[in-house]
């Protein structure tokens, strides 16, 4: 962790409100597009609830961090599996009560207008083909499950380095970069259709 970064983390547990004020401003944004871009299944409203749980949880649980990683690969992680719970709740809940998860692009049921959200400016049919391009990549990455699904998380939704991802999960760079091509090797095995005719995986970026 830099050293810079570390001061800072030992004035949040000195209890400093300036310190923690500096924390939220320099991670809150990256935590948020990390949230949003887990499942087109979270709503910005969503990610704003699951944001502040992350940092609530940081709060309770910065005496546990050693400072192994960097900061926000640690709130990655974190953000991750409040992602997890949450959406697993979620279809338990849709499971028993037949309730449909709100659209991203849902208009607000007050106002009538559509929720304000960076497109890049891509037309309908450019966002419609990247939405379902996204659900198939999510699809695929939940059926690799762990250690390959959150691997590849941290790296192309992260965009965490090899070097930061190596120092969350203890091991070398070289091992990062030899499982990395594991398990998009196994990503792109998720995309073969049936008849033996092979397609190119959807970019998990």
């Amino acid at each position: 962790m830099p050293e810079a970064e570390s001061a800072l983390v030992a004035r949040c547990r000195a209890g400093d409100p300036a310190a923690w004020d500096a924390l939220f401003d320099q991670h809150y944004d990256p935590v948020a597009r990390f949230l949003f871009q887990l499942s087109p299944e979270l709503s910005p409203e969503d990610v704003e609830d699951l944001s502040q749980e992350v940092f609530l949880s940081a709060v309770r649980n910065l005496a546990a961090f050693r400072g192994n990683s960097a900061v926000q690969t640690w709130l990655f992680r974190i953000a991750l599996n409040k992602a997890r719970d949450f959406l697993e709740q979620r279809h338990a809940a849709k499971r028993g009560g037949g309730q449909t998860p709100k659209s991203l692009d849902a208009p607000d049921p007050a106002t009538g207008l559509a929720p304000d959200l960076p497109d890049g400016g891509v037309g309908p049919d450019e966002a419609a083909a990247t939405a379902e391009e996204g659900a198939l990549v999510r699809a695929a990455l939940d059926a690799l499950g762990d250690p390959c699904r959150e691997l590849l998380e941290l790296r192309y939704f992260g965009e965490l380095s090899y070097e930061e991802i190596a120092r969350a999960q203890g091991i070398t760079v070289k091992a990062v970069s030899s499982r990395l091509h594991q398990c998009l090797a196994r990503l792109a095995g998720c995309f073969n259709v049936p008849t033996g005719r092979g397609r190119t995986p959807p970019n998990p970026v």
